[in-house]
């Protein structure tokens, strides 16, 4: 959390009591404001990470798309639909390219991520939203135990074991998440074309609120893509991509 790394550094200019070091943690804390809430800076860090888009004109025909979960939630309070985050487009366009009679299944996979307790797999939440959208119920294949990308990958291979006839297949997530989840594929032994969605990253714009003006946005952003960062460096040491 980069806004937490700024407090931190703020407590140590106000407590600590040489006045070096406290100049120094002063104009760090400020310097890192400014780094991290640049909008232009956050959206360059964006597009060296993010894997590219592939223009649907240019995808091939599939035996399945493999979706990978993790942009819906369950209330208790709201049951009567599917809520859904901004990744929805992990499942929105793999339906169109299902629509476009380039893929011919969708396999989902996702449980409900929790850590504790029991809830409603993800994919089957998707599933729901697919249905609706009148894909019949035979192109849709769901894997409900995954809670992590590893599993997603591990699960999904097992699941492909039952399907022989699925062999040419396009994995399709987030952007940002592509290169852990295209690694944790690779190591599981399931080869995949791959397919970005759910872009953070967006066109440069030299504008003053793009290259001047600080935003609370970017400071977000950077902690969703620090996040991410890690978790393929962690899964890596794991051993998982």
């Amino acid at each position: 959390m980069p806004l937490l790394w700024v407090l931190v550094l703020l407590l140590l200019a106000l407590f600590l009591k040489s006045p070096e070091k406290k100049r120094g943690c002063l104009v760090s804390a400020v310097a890192l404001l400014l780094v991290l809430s640049n909008p232009f800076l956050a959206n360059e860090a964006w597009r060296a990470w993010e894997v590219e888009a592939t223009p649907v004109s240019d995808v091939d025909n599939y035996d399945a798309a493999i979706i990978l979960s993790g942009v819906t939630s369950f209330r208790e309070d709201i049951p009567d639909r599917v809520h859904t985050y901004k990744g929805a487009d992990r499942f929105l366009h793999p339906l169109q390219l299902y629509r476009m009679d380039k893929v011919q299944k969708l396999i989902i996979s996702g449980g409900h991520g929790l850590v504790l307790g029991e809830g409603i797999p993800e994919s089957e939440q998707i599933e729901k939203v697919l249905l609706m959208a009148g894909v019949p119920e035979e192109d849709v294949i769901t894997e409900v135990n995954s809670r992590n990308t590893h599993e997603n990958a591990v699960n999904t291979k097992e699941l492909l074991m039952q399907h022989p006839e699925l062999k040419k297949l396009l994995l399709v997530t987030s952007a940002f998440h592509m290169r852990r989840a295209a690694g944790c594929f690779e190591k599981a032994g399931v080869a995949t074309d791959h397919f970005s969605t759910d872009f953070y990253s967006y066109e440069r714009r030299f504008t003053p609120d793009e290259t001047i003006i600080p935003s609370a946005d970017a400071l977000h952003s950077w902690q969703r893509l620090i996040h991410e960062i890690s978790g393929y460096i962690i899964y890596k040491i794991l051993g998982y991509c």
